[in-house]
């Protein structure tokens, strides 16, 4: 019998992260005291220049449709931040604004991947690449890291892990869910071994802002080659705590590709939401530069005690993050089933945690330090009495 829904949509599977939380929630209505700690969202404020520019561009009057790819000021701004920030050279007809981060990413997949292309994606990684690659008929190869490694891959790994097929690589910086950050030496390992092949590289740099050690790099940045091949995406949900704005972009030195996606969006999305790309001008010209510092420092002091506080645990571990606002925790000596161990904790705990199966990687969950102080000293205790249980 013919299926009533489409075998692409059949395919995709419930966002692990979104679920949780949304669960989390659900639980905490009922009245239930749940401590989450699953959700990829800063708890802070949208900062006020960004609020009264919003206010400013309502009271104008500026709710009309705009040019598909952003308006022109604002496509500017973000070439201005990108050769400012990232030392990476764009024109303003190789940017293209989109509706979040995600959306960029869904934009550049369906643009590139065909059915049998092989996307090669560093495991643990965010739980929507796999999925888009799928949705968009390619083939996901999985390149495990460790945790001794700092989850990165090495060049070698990547040299093995390349075919005839290979399409795009996937590198996020820092990484969610690790939090670990590549170093300008690793990417330049990386840009060897792809020298001379078409293969793309799509750098998800959402996380670029927070930065607690050492230096972040664009992989764009360390020669001419990447820059031709890397299509670099960037939004403002986590630096300055715009998710609900849903502002997202990508750049890329491929004006064709360009054209191709702005051709897709405009038969889908069209145009962001107006208002919010004024928002977005104050949020990248620098007007906001105070306070994403401030909130930098905010996660910076909770990433040190959740990470001291976390290794305390006994059978519990966990590495030092160098950005983003994660903790990629071991707890495979209580339980290598990562997904029975979060819902142990969730209904004995009634703290919520985000299983590492979720992002390919059993044995571990993700611990999201985006909440205050004192709910997260709270949650770590419930789950030191936890683990000290089992």
């Amino acid at each position: 019998m013919q299926s009533r829904y489409a075998s692409r949509v059949n395919q995709l599977s419930e966002s692990i992260t979104i679920a949780i939380s949304s669960l989390a929630r659900e639980l905490k209505a009922q009245g239930k005291d749940i401590l989450s700690f699953s959700a990829g969202e800063p708890d802070f404020d949208t900062p006020r220049v960004i609020k009264d520019a919003a206010i400013a561009a309502i009271e104008q009057g500026f709710t009309k449709y705009t040019a598909v790819a952003g308006i022109p000021e604002l496509l500017e701004v973000i070439a201005k931040k990108l050769e400012r920030d990232n030392h990476l050279k764009y024109s303003t007809k190789e940017i293209l604004v989109n509706s979040g981060a995600k959306h960029s990413l869904f934009n550049v997949f369906q643009a590139l991947i065909d059915s049998g292309d092989e996307v090669i994606i560093p495991s643990p990684y965010w739980v929507t690449y796999p999925e888009l690659v799928t949705f968009s008929g390619g083939t996901n190869v999985f390149i495990q890291t460790t945790q001794e490694n700092h989850f990165k891959i090495t060049k070698e790994q990547l040299k093995k892990a390349l075919t005839s097929k290979t399409k795009m690589l996937v590198l996020t910086t820092p990484s969610n869910p690790t939090g670990m950050v590549y170093s300008k030496e690793e990417l330049e390992g990386i840009a060897e071994v792809l020298k001379d092949t078409n293969v793309w590289v799509l750098s998800d740099e959402i996380y670029e802002k927070l930065i607690f050690d050492g230096a972040f790099v664009s992989p764009g940045s360390i020669n001419a080659d990447m820059l031709e091949r890397t299509i670099t995406i960037n939004g403002l949900s986590k630096s300055v705590a715009m998710t609900g704005w849903r502002m997202g972009y990508l750049a890329s030195k491929d004006q064709k590709l360009c054209k191709l996606i702005n051709n897709l969006q405009s038969q889908s999305l069209s145009n962001i939401n107006s208002i919010t790309q004024k928002a977005s001008i104050a949020a990248l010209d620098g007007r906001a530069d105070a306070d994403i510092e401030k909130m930098r420092l905010a996660f910076k002091e909770r990433r040190d005690f959740a990470y001291d506080k976390l290794n305390a645990i006994r059978n519990l571990n966990v590495s030092k993050p160098d950005g983003a606002f994660y903790l990629f925790v071991n707890c495979s000596a209580v339980s290598k089933d990562s997904m029975q161990f979060c819902k142990d904790l969730l209904e004995q705990a009634q703290v919520a945690v985000v299983p590492g199966i979720g992002f390919g990687m059993d044995g571990y969950f993700r611990f999201s330090y985006a909440t205050d102080l004192q709910s997260i000293e709270k949650g770590i205790q419930r789950i030191a009495d936890f683990c000290n249980k089992h």
